[in-house]
């Protein structure tokens, strides 16, 4: 019986010490792969208009992390409805020249500008304006309003809803990005004069507008916002 419960021992003991060089084994290569993933790719984040936008990998080797991204990028288009074919040429070469450019995250941020900017214009908030637009079409809001507020009136408008924002085109000049986005949304519309009273629109009904707007940023600038440098109607 002793013999047998040594030789019980014993055996306890091989597997024992065979499953610590098997863990320690398995240890280093695990700590390994994971050193040569961190050495591969890295975790970046950004800010695209007012969207929050989380991190993700992005590869920093040379010709394979290019054509990784690229097809990360090809793939995204794919995926996203809002972008017209014309315009994917464009959000490619974008996206080759700024890594941490992500064509949903951009028209995410897209339609939060067209939100703000319409909202600060029917205020007159003419400093919010100058962080979202580019001087020539700063100038023309400024225009319009100084001319509402000569004539005493007001504008009590509403942004009841945006149906659609698509991407229609997208073109990189230079180190210049412009990205076109045309918009398709219902707005609440009165204007007031300097009593108060209503003198055109109505709240209760809203009128469906369409607008091209033109984004643009300088790829070589150390900021990461785009600004509207065209407003037209669509």
């Amino acid at each position: 019986m002793l013999d047998v419960t040594v030789e019980v021992v014993i055996l306890a003991m091989i597997a024992a010490f065979l499953g610590l060089r098997l863990y320690s084994v398995l240890g280093r290569r695990a700590e390994h792969e994971e050193e040569t993933i961190q050495g591969r790719y890295e975790t970046r984040s950004r800010d695209v208009g007012d969207a929050g936008v989380s991190a993700a990998p992005r590869a920093v080797g040379p010709a394979t992390a290019d054509r990784s991204v690229a097809g990360a990028q090809a793939v995204r288009l794919r995926e996203l409805p809002g972008v017209l074919p014309v315009a994917e040429r464009g959000l490619r070469d974008i996206a080759a020249a700024d890594r941490r450019f992500d064509a949903i995250l951009f028209l995410q941020g897209a339609r939060g500008a067209y939100r703000m900017i319409l909202e600060a214009f029917w205020r007159g908030d003419k400093d919010q304006l100058a962080q979202l637009c580019d001087r020539d079409v700063l100038e023309g809001f400024t225009s319009a309003i100084d001319a509402r507020v000569a004539a005493g009136e007001t504008l009590d408008n509403r942004l009841v809803r945006i149906e659609d924002a698509t991407i229609v085109d997208a073109a990189l000049e230079g180190a210049l990005a412009r990205i076109t986005v045309r918009f398709t949304a219902d707005i609440a519309a009165v204007t007031r004069d300097a009593s108060g009273t209503m003198i055109a629109g109505s709240l209760d009904d809203a009128v469906e507008a369409r607008d091209l707007w033109t984004f643009s940023r300088d790829l070589a600038a150390a900021g990461p916002d785009w600004l509207l440098d065209e407003a037209d109607e669509a």
